[in-house]
């Protein structure tokens, strides 16, 4: 099993931010109290869970200024873009547009630190209004890329409110495949039924722009990969690349080339596989996306060992943990110290593969990440076989059992029945491991042993 991988191209653990209060917008004089008599609304009903009817009176008679999200919540009860209610900003919005596209290319070159730094200040200003959504929306990719889910989260759900507010379908299919992305990222069960809507909704707009769609055709492999649908992920991939004509995104290519690699190798295409994880490797060293790059080197690494070569995986491995270290990576580098775990034991370096599962046992805890602390009981279950130690054995995989059962990840599931079925029959449990062979078999092909059952007595009839 390569319990040690990887996460899903693309998440807890989010370092604080603090917003300071916004200040005031300017309004466009009378623009808030006309938007509300055309949408025939009182004062209350405009404020309604937000603000009061006097703050609304307030705002109206420009006695106070509105707060950028006071300014969202009055566009959305009114059916108004926000851009209705400003005051022409001269050569200021210029300037707050040079700032976001400054932002935009900041995460497409990979700056992610830069980008957070320049996008919390672009937030606090009241001039950037008009661009408030697509700042909201870079911004929270920039956060995803970090895997600081947290904070990306919040900034998609006002996101999606501005884009809502001003009817941008097309900004708002981009949030709709980010929600999805932060999904199957955290490993929610509901990430493939959002990619799915993404994809209907991109589909919906007339036109369609391409690029989209294979945008969201990325987003809809990537939650199948980590629903184990190996095929089906390998053909939307296949899908997105050609969705994507001439304009191809490079960053996207890696992580679609990282993420053919993994189905390639779970469905036992070693060559395949580390073609696609060496294209990978490649794409993202030229863009110096250090995040990108740490999973992509711990993928190709888990191909290389899967294929037996345990130097060139060591080079890997030992490469995505360096690069974790230098970029801060807390999500996600609990799957790097598993797969450097499953090295050692198989270089015979058994004391240290124990300190690497228990290291990335405590790091996916401390960012509540179920899926990889299910993965690190069964590796410290493997070590404790090695050092002869049954009760630990037992202890951890049964909580490697249950804590899979619990997410539902099937897939995983089998392959933790799958181990310990092996490691009860070579210590002569045989019973034992009976049980959890037909469980895993179970999971894997319902009716299978019925079916297998039911051959037998009919041969022996």
């Amino acid at each position: 099993m390569a319990a040690g991988r990887k996460d899903a191209p693309v998440a807890a653990g989010a370092r604080p931010v603090h917003r300071r209060r916004l200040p005031g917008v300017t309004l466009r004089p009378g623009a808030v109290k006309q938007a509300r008599q055309e949408s025939g609304l009182s004062l209350a009903q405009v404020g309604k869970g937000h603000v009061t009817a006097p703050a609304i009176y307030l705002i109206e008679t420009g006695r106070t200024r509105p707060s950028l999200p006071t300014l969202e919540h009055i566009a959305h009860r009114t059916g108004k873009p926000v851009e209705f209610f400003l005051a022409e900003p001269g050569g200021v919005a210029d300037e707050s547009q040079t700032r976001l596209l400054e932002l935009e290319a900041l995460y497409g070159e990979g700056r992610y630190d830069e980008a957070i730094k320049l996008g919390e200040s672009l937030l606090e200003l009241g001039t950037s209004a008009y661009r408030l959504g697509r700042i909201r929306y870079f911004l929270a990719m920039t956060y995803l890329q970090m895997a600081q889910a947290e904070r990306g989260e919040v900034l998609l759900a006002e996101a999606r409110a501005h884009f809502e507010a001003i009817n941008d379908p097309v900004m708002l299919v981009e949030v709709m495949g980010a929600e999805a992305s932060l999904a199957y990222m955290t490993q929610r069960p509901n990430a493939l039924e959002l990619a799915e809507k993404a994809l209907a909704a991109c589909r919906n707009l007339k036109p369609m722009p391409e690029p989209l769609e294979s945008r969201m055709l990325f987003v809809l492999a990537s939650a199948h990969l980590t629903n184990g649908a190996w095929d089906r992920s390998i053909k939307l991939y296949d899908e997105a690349i050609k969705a994507s004509g001439t304009l191809f995104d490079l960053r996207r290519e890696a992580k679609m080339y990282s993420g053919l690699a993994w189905a390639y190798q779970e469905l036992g295409q070693l060559d395949t596989a580390a073609r696609y994880a060496t294209r990978s490797v490649a794409v993202l060293e030229t863009l110096r996306d250090r995040v990108s790059l740490a999973r992509s080197e711990n993928n190709l690494g888990m191909v290389l060992m899967a294929r037996g070569d345990l130097v060139e995986a060591r080079k890997h491995l030992d490469r995505a943990r360096e690069l974790a270290d230098e970029t801060d990576l807390m999500v996600g580098r609990s799957p790097i110290l598993a797969s450097l775990c499953e090295l050692c034991l198989q270089e015979g370096n058994v004391e240290q593969a124990g300190a690497l599962a228990d290291e990335a046992l405590e790091l996916a805890e401390r960012m509540n990440e179920r899926p990889h602390v299910a993965a690190a009981h069964m590796w410290k279950g493997r070590v404790a076989d090695r050092l002869g130690d049954h009760a630990t054995v037992d202890r951890e995989f049964e909580l490697a059992i249950r804590g899979l059962e619990e997410l539902g990840m099937t897939e995983r599931l089998l392959q933790c029945h799958g181990i310990y079925a092996e490691i009860l029959e070579r210590r002569g449990e045989l019973a034992k491991a009976y049980v959890h062979m037909k469980k895993a078999l179970q999971e894997s092909r319902p009716g299978l042993l019925r079916t297998a059952q039911n051959g037998d007595k009919a041969s022996s009839a």
